[in-house]
């Protein structure tokens, strides 16, 4: 899913106002989990997808796009608990952090130009749609949700300028969240969520690339 500037409209109505940002430490849990681990660089294996031959700047891209496909992931996946306000911190996102998201596809665009030839804007696609799947989540949906709301959280605090910053010191913080993991206040094993399968269906998007209500398409008979 390639993207585009039109994307980078006015966040959601009823965003929550930065005086307000001072949530309890957790929503899903008791005690979340610990999952923060030392600030990635770009070339990390599990960590993003690989770009062979890039630049110290094309790897930062790498990081805030990665940061950027999974917020949106969980935009979609993670409505069940509208506390967490996933699709409002990834809409305000995509506002706030207009001009920094535009460079940073600028510059994945650039890389996959001279890497893939003519092949590029197929290479560019495929990477998108890979970096978007790693992201789905059904057993550790709750850990996951719950750390993109923080993530997201952070992003409507940080100045702009600062999302680069930001997916290197806690990307590893939300890969490590696909995995399942159960409340930090009690010795059990992790409860399984049953939850609808993931929808990154285009009828989840507007015309601005913003995050909204959506249904899954009635299967055809």
């Amino acid at each position: 899913m390639a993207f585009r500037s039109g994307w980078l409209g006015a966040a959601v109505a009823g965003m929550v106002g930065i005086a307000g940002l001072s949530p309890a430490s957790a929503y899903l849990f008791w005690t979340r989990p610990q999952l923060g681990s030392s600030p990635a660089v770009g070339d990390e294996p599990g960590i993003v997808l690989p770009l062979v031959k890039a630049t110290p700047k094309e790897m930062r891209a790498n990081l805030l796009w990665t940061l950027r496909a999974g917020l949106n992931v969980a935009a979609l996946q993670c409505q069940f608990a509208p506390a967490l306000r996933t699709v409002a911190n990834y809409n305000n996102m995509l506002h706030q952090h207009a001009a920094e998201l535009q460079a940073t596809y600028a510059t994945l665009t650039a890389y996959f130009k001279r890497t893939a030839g003519k092949r590029w804007q197929t290479e560019l696609d495929q990477y998108t749609t890979r970096t978007y799947n790693s992201f789905s989540t059904l057993q550790a949906q709750r850990i996951f949700c719950e750390t993109a709301a923080t993530i997201g959280r952070e992003t409507m605090i940080r100045p702009r300028g600062q999302l680069g910053e930001i997916a290197a010191e806690r990307i590893r913080e939300l890969r490590n969240s696909l995995v399942p993991a159960g409340d930090a206040s009690f010795a059990v094993a992790p409860a399984r969520l049953a939850v609808a399968e993931p929808l990154l269906s285009p009828v989840c998007f507007d015309k601005k690339g913003r995050v909204k209500a959506c249904k899954k398409p009635k299967a055809q008979r």
